[in-house]
């Protein structure tokens, strides 16, 4: 106790969104865990992982649950969290519906909010489609 150094979180624009997932993977062995944060990373270059980390409206309004566990030996997103501002502030997330929806498909991994697939399918796009089934595909080959 006391001994721990926190890890800092990359977030200059110089890194892919896939990187930053990754720095933000380190030590996390739950597949739909890592399936989710792979999937926000891959997500339009990060958007979401880069909007918790340093959107400062988006941090105040969720200071009560920070979106990205910074008091873990290593930063992680805390979907908890997520989860909560998806059921109960849904409107501090200020993003289109494509983007909502792809939050949610990640959230949804983690048993962190209900989707209606059928709205997911006529906000997102081809390429954001064959990300959530390429979530869906490594978050569902884990071990039970």
């Amino acid at each position: 106790m006391g001994t721990e150094t926190a890890v800092p979180v990359r977030t200059d624009n110089d890194i892919s969104g896939a990187a930053l997932a990754e720095d933000l993977l380190q030590g996390v062995g739950n597949e739909q865990m890592r399936a989710a944060t792979r999937l926000l990373g891959a997500h339009r270059n990060g958007y979401w992982l880069r909007r918790f980390i340093g959107d400062q409206e988006l941090a105040a309004a969720t200071a009560d649950h920070p979106l990205i566990d910074r008091d873990a030996r290593r930063p992680s997103v805390d979907w908890d969290a997520v989860g909560l501002v998806l059921l109960d502030k849904p409107w501090i997330l200020k993003a289109s519906s494509s983007e909502k929806a792809v939050l949610e498909i990640a959230a949804s991994l983690l048993n962190r909010c209900g989707v209606q697939l059928g709205r997911v399918l006529r906000a997102v796009d081809g390429r954001e489609f064959r990300l959530i089934l390429d979530a869906l595909a490594e978050a569902g080959h884990s071990p039970a």
